[in-house]
């Protein structure tokens, strides 16, 4: 099961995640791997965490609202991790897509307002939160994960306010559906192939990884 984009054009999240701030009342808002190469970081191109020198690049689109995105997190991904990332074989990054656009755009904000190595804790915050969200209570949820990092509510606050920020949420939301036709997610870009079947179980993951490492 995946989670379908429910706008037919990206270009009107633009407006929407400018109007989050108004609309929700927020705005006014490790090293890990092998062999002493691995880096992590965050930058306009995702979270990355893995040896530099990996065999496997693996990328995540992923929701912060999507319910198939937090099991994924949940259940496979501390064990493809293990597996994969910190032995060295696989480069993995995570890359924020928009489903709900108000929501997940606030999330996205949130998660890069942390710092760096707080980065997939607070992704994962949010998506946990997915019940309190769809509840209604969005900035109560990410209010709570905010000060479960460390943030103030004054921090929270200009944190989401930051019209810039977003703008570069809306960019990397056009650069996902023009590079890879994203529509869904979890989507996972394997070594520049794409699938977008579901939430890849730990099985699947290594029928699609396992063969590159052969090569």
């Amino acid at each position: 099961m995946t989670t379908k984009t429910p706008l037919a054009t990206p270009l009107r999240y633009v407006s929407l995640a400018l109007a989050f701030g108004a609309v929700l009342a927020i705005g006014a808002c490790n090293k890990a791997g092998a062999g002493g190469t691995a880096t992590a970081g965050l930058s306009d191109d995702g979270y990355t965490i893995g040896d530099a020198k990996a065999p496997v690049t693996v990328i995540e689109y992923g929701s912060l609202t999507c319910p198939h995105c937090a099991r994924w997190e949940e259940e496979v991904y501390p064990a493809f991790k293990a597996k994969y990332v910190d032995t060295g074989k696989v480069r993995y990054t995570f890359r924020e897509y928009l489903i709900h656009p108000q929501e997940d755009a606030a999330g996205a904000l949130l998660a890069r307002c942390v710092s760096p190595d707080k980065y997939m804790a607070t992704v994962q915050g949010v998506m946990r939160s997915q019940p309190q969200i769809f509840a209604g209570d969005t900035r109560g949820a990410l209010l709570n994960v905010a000060k479960a990092q460390g943030m103030s509510e004054q921090q929270f606050t200009t944190c989401l306010s930051d019209t810039n920020a977003l703008k570069a949420v809306e960019n990397r939301q056009q650069k996902a559906v023009q590079q890879f036709q994203i529509e869904s997610t979890p989507t996972f870009i394997i070594n520049g192939k794409k699938y977008d079947a579901g939430e890849m179980p730990m099985e699947k993951m290594s029928e699609a990884i396992d063969p590159l490492l052969k090569k």
